[in-house]
């Protein structure tokens, strides 16, 4: 996958030639493969409470529907790629290992989503554009693969300079074409997620829930919030009794029925508590 200096140097010129935006990124995935083996790419950019706009990807029209239609309506708020961006991760090359939390890949979130892309790995070049706005392009492998090893990760973290140019020309490119709408469902879905629980629950179990939901076992909750992994354990017993749930799975479902905002049908002993500040 190495190439020699003179073949590094002709291409990276390659790259930068084409037009920004899509032509320029196609070339630019091209050449990232040269690098390391990758399945799919996709670069996403978070801006302030707007929903992730894609401006690349390659994935088919059925691959897209999951990666990106859906990913939008909601479950991007779990992503650890999109949580590190609250507050800013450093600009660099990062494995979602490297950015998840300790339970992640136990989590419901992984289990009902995310495992069902089919990935077995995923690194992402981190730019920042402005003071409440980063891109994120996403290098994904799919399941039967290897990982990305570091000496990979090393590699592509010394083109990290040109992916830079291209996805900020991209952007740029992107702004100047059209401004980006307000979209009200946007922020709704931001206002869903900051309450979640709110007027049932306590801050405290709250603050419990955003992390249970994000993939944190009950000591790196303990951990963040500095409080004793037992008192974590009282906080998830009572804030399960007072949303009448017995599981994280059940938990995930009240999420998401809150972000999207739907009115799906709910268990028996649900049916006649008020969610809509859930």
């Amino acid at each position: 996958m190495q190439m020699h200096l003179t073949d590094w140097t002709r291409s990276v010129v390659d790259v930068l030639a084409h037009p920004p935006g899509r032509q320029q990124l196609q070339a630019l995935a091209a050449w990232l493969r040269r690098l390391s083996i990758t399945d799919h790419f996709v670069l996403f950019v978070y801006e302030g409470s707007y929903r992730p706009l894609s401006l690349f990807d390659t994935f088919t029209d059925e691959q897209r529907c999951i990666f990106i239609d859906e990913y939008q309506t909601g479950p991007y708020l779990l992503d650890p790629f999109y949580l590190a961006g609250h507050p800013a991760q450093s600009e660099g090359v990062y494995s979602m290992r490297q950015l998840a939390p300790d339970q992640f890949y136990n989590s419901e979130y992984f289990l009902t989503y995310y495992h069902h892309l089919g990935l077995c790995e995923e690194v992402g070049f981190f730019i920042t554009l402005r003071a409440d706005t980063h891109a994120v392009l996403s290098l994904m492998r799919r399941r039967g693969r290897t990982r990305f090893h570091e000496d990979e990760i090393r590699q592509l973290e010394s083109a990290m300079p040109v992916v830079s140019a291209a996805v900020r020309a991209a952007w740029e490119a992107n702004s100047l074409a059209a401004e980006r709408p307000v979209d009200e469902h946007d922020h709704l879905v931001q206002e869903a997620f900051a309450n979640f629980g709110r007027g049932l629950l306590t801050e405290r179990e709250c603050e419990v829930v955003r992390l249970l939901l994000q993939g944190h076992s009950s000591q790196s909750i303990a951990q963040k919030l500095r409080i004793s992994p037992a008192t974590v354990k009282v906080h998830r017993k009572n804030l399960y009794e007072k949303l009448e749930i017995g599981s994280q799975s059940e938990l995930l479902a009240l999420f998401i029925q809150a972000i999207k905002g739907e009115s799906s049908r709910r268990p028996s002993s649900m049916a006649d508590r008020d969610y809509s500040n859930v």
